[in-house]
Parts: C-alpha cells; sequence; structure tokens
C-alpha cells in the first residue's frame, strides 16, 4: 500500500516530531473506588492522610530522579497531594459516611470542577490531580498505581491520558511514542514529551480502541496514527522520515532566509536544568525564560539569593548568547501558595501577571534586583500581560532602575497590540515578544483547553496574523525589536508567514528549531512577504495554512 493510500487510523495533534513504529502498551486503567467497602468515619482520617502522604513522598522521590521541567512538574503535583484543602476535603467525605476510596475519589472530583472553572494553565492541572486520586486510592486499596507494568521490548504508550508521574514511572529508553486521547498542546504531556525529545501526539480521538500489543506507526509531526499499517507503507514512511531528518540536520548554524536576511532562532526553558541541558545546542540564545517555576511549589517566595543564584547560573550556562527572561507570570491560572486570590470570578481575564505584581510590588522589587545584580549585556526582561501604556512605562522604569538595560514587554492581549506602537514609544520599549497562545485565545475568545474550540485557537487565524503585522510595522517604525515566543514560532510553516511580517526572532522548544531553520534557508525574504500576503488574503485559518502550504508543497514535505 503507498504512502499516498494509507489514510491515519486517528489523527491527533502532533506535540513532538519524529516517526517511529512500534507495539502498542496501553496505560491500565485506575481501579477505582472499592463497591464493597464499608462506611467510613473520623477514624479513618488518619489512614487516608498517611496515603496522600505517602504518595507526596513518592512524587517527591520521582522527582529527584529527574531534571529541568520534567521535576518541576513533578514536585508541583508532590505539593498538590500535600493539599490541606484537598485532605479536609476528603475528610468531609469521611465524615459523611462514604468509604475511604470513595472519600478520595469525591474530593477530588470536587477539587477538579474547582480547578476546570479556573481554567488556563489550573485546568490542565486536572489530570495531574486525578492521578493523585487514582495513586491514594491505589494505596489504600494495597495495589500498585496505574500504568505499564513492563516493557518487554520498545514501544508506544497508548493512554486516555498521562500525568508526569505516570510517564516518570516508564522506562524512558523504551518508549518510542507517546500517544494520548486528550491534552492540548500546552499540557504536561506535550511539554514533557518535546522536553525528552519523544514523538507525540495528543488529542487523538479514540485512540485507546488500539488493542494492546497491535503494531502502531506514529508520526508526531502531523499529528498521524496508523494501528496495524501494510508493512510496505511503515518501511516507506521510516525511511522518509530517516531522510527528512538527515536534511534537516544537514542545515546548521544561525537561522537566515535564502538570501541571508538573520532570524535568530532561540529556545523557550524554564529551569536552570533547562539551561545546562541546552546550552551546547544550536541554537541563538534563550526567547524565553519562563520564571514562575521558582515560584509555584514553595510555601514562600524565594529569596534574592536564591533567585540570583539561579539566574546567575542560567546565564552563564548561555554566556556570550541573549537570554530572554520573563518576570513572574503568576496568579488567576497559575496561583501561588502565598497569594491569596480566592473568589475570582472569570480567573482566565483575572489578576496575573502585571497586574499581580502591581498589587504586590515587593515580590517583582526582589526579581528586578536578583536580576539586575546578575544581567549581562545580552540579558532581556520583560513583563507579561501587559495592557496600557501605564503598565508599559511602570515596568520599564522599575526595570531600568534595578539596572536592567534592555526592557520589554510580551504582547499578548489584543489591547497591547493595537496600540503596539504607543507602547514602545511611550515606554521607550528595547523589543517587544509576541506571545501567540495567549494573543491568540484573547483575539478570538477561545478558551486555548477547549477540545471544541480547537479550530478558533489557533494562531494561522487571519485577525491573530493581522495584529501580527501591525505589531511588527509599528517595530519598524520605533526600530524596536520584535519576536514571537509562542507555539507558533515552532511551526515551519507559520513561521515563514511571521517573517514576512516583519518578525526577525523565533523561539520554541529545542527540537523544533532544525525543521524551522531549515524551512528558513529554502526561501528568500521576499518569498516570505509573499507567503504572508496570501495567508493575510484568506477567510480562515485553514484555508490561510492550506493556501501556504500548497505554494511551498516540497518544503511542507521536508520541513512542516
Amino acid at each position: 500500500m503507498s504512502g499516498e493510500e494509507a489514510a491515519p487510523d486517528f489523527r491527533g495533534i502532533g506535540v513532538s516530531p519524529g516517526t517511529v513504529f512500534g507495539p502498542a502498551y496501553l496505560v491500565a486503567e485506575p481501579i477505582g473506588v472499592d463497591a464493597a467497602e464499608p462506611a467510613g468515619s473520623a477514624a479513618d482520617a488518619p489512614k487516608v492522610a498517611q496515603a496522600y502522604q505517602d504518595v507526596a513522598a513518592e512524587l517527591d522521590e520521582l522527582a529527584a530522579r529527574r531534571e529541568g521541567e520534567f521535576a518541576e512538574i513533578l514536585a508541583m503535583t508532590a505539593d498538590l497531594a500535600r493539599d490541606k484543602g484537598l485532605l479536609k476535603s476528603t475528610l468531609k467525605q469521611l465524615e459523611l459516611g462514604k468509604g475511604v476510596t470513595a472519600a478520595v475519589y469525591n474530593a477530588v472530583a470536587e477539587y477538579a470542577l474547582m480547578l476546570e472553572s479556573i481554567g488556563g494553565y489550573m485546568a490542565e492541572r486536572v489530570t495531574d490531580l486525578q492521578s493523585i486520586r487514582d495513586r491514594v486510592i491505589a494505596k489504600l486499596r494495597g495495589v500498585p498505581a496505574p500504568g505499564v507494568a513492563h516493557f518487554a521490548e520498545p514501544g508506544v504508550v497508548v493512554a486516555k491520558d498521562l500525568s508526569p508521574a505516570q510517564t516518570a514511572d516508564f522506562d524512558l529508553s523504551k518508549v518510542l511514542a507517546i500517544v494520548t486521547e486528550f491534552g492540548g498542546p500546552t499540557s504536561h504531556t506535550a511539554i514533557l514529551a518535546a522536553t525528552l525529545g519523544i514523538p507525540a501526539v495528543v488529542a487523538a480521538p479514540e485512540v485507546t480502541k488500539i488493542a494492546a500489543g497491535s503494531g502502531v506507526l506514529v508520526d508526531g509531526r502531523t499529528g498521524s496514527v496508523w494501528a496495524d499499517p501494510d508493512p510496505e507503507f511503515v518501511q516507506a514512511q521510516l525511511v522518509a522520515a530517516q531522510k527528512r531528518e538527515e536534511f534537516l540536520a544537514s542545515t546548521t548554524g544561525d537561522g537566515q532566509t535564502a538570501d541571508g536576511m538573520p532570524v535568530a532562532l532561540k529556545v523557550n526553558i524554564g529551569t536552570l536544568a533547562d539551561a545546562q541541558k541546552l546550552h551546547e545546542a544550536d541554537v541563538q540564545g534563550v526567547g524565553l525564560l519562563r520564571t514562575e517555576f521558582m515560584f509555584l511549589t514553595g510555601a514562600q517566595a524565594p529569596s534574592i539569593d536564591a533567585q540570583e543564584s539561579n539566574f546567575r547560573g542560567i546565564l552563564e550556562a548561555f554566556a556570550g548568547k541573549p537570554v530572554t527572561v520573563r518576570t513572574l507570570d503568576i496568579g488567576a491560572d497559575k496561583p501561588v501558595p502565598f497569594i491569596d486570590q480566592s473568589g475570582e470570578e472569570n480567573p482566565a481575564l483575572g489578576q496575573r501577571g502585571i497586574r499581580l505584581c502591581q498589587a504586590n510590588q515587593e515580590l517583582l522589587d526582589v526579581q528586578l534586583s536578583a536580576l539586575g545584580n546578575v544581567a549581562k549585556e545580552n540579558t532581556r526582561v520583560m513583563a507579561p500581560m501587559v495592557a496600557t501604556v501605564a503598565e508599559a512605562k511602570w515596568f520599564a522604569e522599575l526595570a531600568r532602575a534595578k539596572g536592567i538595560a534592555n526592557v520589554g514587554i510580551m504582547i499578548e492581549t489584543p489591547a497591547a497590540a493595537i496600540q503596539a506602537r504607543r507602547l514602545m514609544e511611550r515606554a521607550d520599549l528595547d523589543f517587544v515578544s509576541i506571545g501567540t497562545n495567549d494573543l491568540t485565545q484573547y483575539v478570538m475568545a477561545a478558551d486555548r483547553l477547549h477540545p471544541a474550540l480547537t479550530e478558533l485557537n489557533d494562531p494561522w487565524q487571519v485577525a491573530v496574523l493581522e495584529l501580527i503585522r501591525g505589531i511588527c510595522e509599528a517595530g519598524q517604525a520605533t526600530d524596536t525589536h520584535i519576536g514571537v515566543c509562542g507555539e507558533a514560532a515552532g511551526d515551519p510553516i507559520l513561521a515563514l508567514v511571521l517573517v514576512g511580517l516583519g518578525v526577525y526572532s523565533l523561539s520554541m522548544s529545542a527540537a523544533k528549531v532544525p525543521a524551522v531553520r531549515a524551512a528558513l534557508a529554502r526561501h528568500t525574504l521576499a518569498q516570505c512577504q509573499e507567503l504572508a500576503r496570501i495567508a493575510l488574503a484568506a477567510d480562515s485559518a485553514s484555508e490561510a495554512k492550506a493556501s501556504v502550504s500548497a505554494q511551498i508543497a516540497e518544503t511542507v514535505a521536508l520541513c512542516g
């Protein structure tokens, strides 16, 4: 059967590139509530509390064996298992007469609804919360936690969804790929797969219907999954993938178009461990350092000394290369334990980023002081969620007063995009970075985690591209550097359009850099500008992508 004849059996979202074939390993479903258990009471409280503590300790142990964002996410999950509110809710269920496993199940269900109502980052954590539930229930029932018991040989993990704890339990040397029925491009599964370099597809409806042990072909670039495909087709796909990898590996060095126009290609990181892992990667620095990982797990904000040490290590790891630091993006959908934000009715539009820092200025003062004490010539610092000139000026003045020379903002709100030139001029900004993830969801009024809104929540939406064009025109008029650090930057075809619009810096996960670099090397700036014109002339995101792709079919085949 030829490649053209073999339509995929399942389609999802490709979140980590690579093409592999292997047997399917289905993640066992959780054992669930013990239907025969006796009614609970306050006397069961110590046993349940101990189960939560044991699960938290196990997660701490898993975190200690990992590094980077993997370790940070596991540590945050361990803290979630220690959450006093979750335990209190469970004990209340016991007082109502629920059995121990039913009490845990009901309490987690209530907590999950609360997180889903918050939305954003916290909604993504429902999977982590459910993983805690399943581990606690398994411990109370005296059975192993759900997961893949044993890899007889390398294979493909197939699951409804995966938590970081489940992934940490795998023998990662034998995981060829990960495929899940749920999740999204910013879910923990997607983040970890990209970090680990494991091909992955998420949000593939009904993929768990694949029979355990059957052969599975996964294309993490296109989001395609085939069950028991024809051997000749498998071989053809693997050969094509190998040729593509060889082609991508042949293009190295600084990013630039075919006619030599520089386009800086950078990486997004979250921790010192990420920096130490990627400092020798073929990239041109860090386009986004997410500093919130330092704040999400502790009972108190980290001290200035702790932050200085962390920043110094990251800057030294990328010595000689620019590092762009995003200040605290916490609050609303990323709450911290030391700030009470209960009662927000619409957290997705709530107090986060610069808004939260203005209300709690000491947090930002300490962070900017730490950065100012260790900043190097190429250190750039930007604030998230800016919407007004007053916010931009306040941040720029505060940052420069702390000794930071290169100051910018994230443009991720429609307000900032619409008045981009005014912001650049009035705050005298050195650069701006477009956060396409949030910008798209706010422009399209579409929650980026809602599976039914995937089409709306697409950076190919013409309204989003129009705003990016306006931002770039403002940058040209004010001599302000324009970059993109959202998911759009890692799409090699959309990257060409972004460069055509006037973006000259792209930041993404390290695994996506080779394809973007290769795509740029095949096209001149004039060609990128023509592709941008084609995209802007479309009436929908799908039409924009299809029209652009039709013009560069060979590049799509090699890089897309």
